[in-house]
């Protein structure tokens, strides 16, 4: 189903659900939308080469990502395929931890996670040389050793005048009429290439909304927190099982589409019954705009090969 990929890309992501009654193992915790409401914290890990859920755990509320995030990884390395030669993990500040790094360093993987801008942070960025390598996009570099950590990493910072597009990812400081990112990383990628890699993250932040309103991600369906997780892996293994049929069964064009468009175009069929030569049969209502997608699918799946 993967063909013999060299690559993988592992994008982590957390994202808070929030609760309104009495659920078991439900605290009180960063919640940014119900701030001092319970919730429980779901973290995700994304393959993000073929928007695969690779790992997910889901956690009380209270509970700090940084602390759940080495057992994640511990089960997640172990499922990627034996052709694999490279890992590269991508990450927001939540996961902007030493022991993180340095987990990911001892799998001999690479990475690029957002830095905290902590103030001996802050105190370089004015003094960096910075070189503009794209319209409206500066970049400089240092060497950094944050408190704690065993060793200086390479940190990029991008700097790009402001006002610009609202994210919390591309302006967590501003100073100067600019405002600052920046990413510490092994990678050895150029400045702007490293930027643009790590923005391709933002696919996981689209699969997460995609997974709270169309799989029901966010629903806390008993008060039973066991119970709770169970459902929060099936809607993962939903969200797979869908995403697998998309890239084996539909056409090329379809293939990028959300769980509601499929829904509309493959799933939700109208049909008539009707009895040619006294045979019932089903088929396709002639007012179905998308036969073609639908047949072209159907001739895709009885193609299909099991893999063993």
């Amino acid at each position: 189903m993967l063909g013999q990929p060299s690559q993988a890309v592992f994008d982590l992501d957390s994202t808070v659900l929030t609760v309104y009654s009495r659920q078991e193992r439900a605290e009180v915790g960063y919640n940014p939308k119900k701030r001092g409401r319970p919730s429980y914290l779901s973290l995700l890990c994304f393959e993000g080469n073929t928007q695969d859920c690779w790992e997910g755990g889901y956690h009380p509320g209270d509970t700090h990502v940084s602390t759940i995030t080495i057992p994640l990884l511990e089960h997640a390395f172990p499922k990627l395929p034996n052709s694999i030669r490279e890992v590269r993990v991508r990450a927001d500040a939540a996961f902007f931890d030493q022991e993180i790094v340095r987990f990911i360093e001892g799998k001999r993987a690479c990475y690029v996670i957002v830095a905290r801008l902590t103030r001996p942070v802050k105190n370089r960025l004015s003094g960096l040389r910075y070189r503009r390598v794209a319209s409206g996009v500066w970049a400089g570099e240092f060497q950094y050793c944050p408190h704690g950590w065993p060793g200086p990493r390479r940190f990029v910072v991008i700097r790009r005048p402001v006002p610009e597009e609202p994210s919390a990812q591309l302006t967590l400081f501003q100073m100067g009429g600019y405002s600052y990112q920046a990413l510490v990383t092994n990678l050895t990628l150029q400045a702007l290439n490293l930027w643009r890699f790590y923005n391709q993250r933002a696919r996981a932040e689209l699969i997460i909304r995609e997974l709270k309103y169309a799989y029901a991600l966010g629903k806390i369906p008993t008060n039973d927190f066991q119970t709770n997780e169970a459902f929060f892996q099936i809607v993962l293994l939903s969200y797979n099982l869908l995403n697998w049929f998309k890239r084996l069964c539909v056409p090329p064009h379809l293939q990028r589409t959300t769980l509601q468009r499929l829904r509309q175009r493959l799933l939700v069929v109208p049909a008539q019954l009707v009895r040619p030569g006294g045979v019932p049969t089903l088929r396709l209502a002639p007012s179905y705009p998308w036969a073609s997608d639908f047949v072209k699918t159907l001739r895709r799946i009885r193609r299909l090969r099991p893999p063993f």
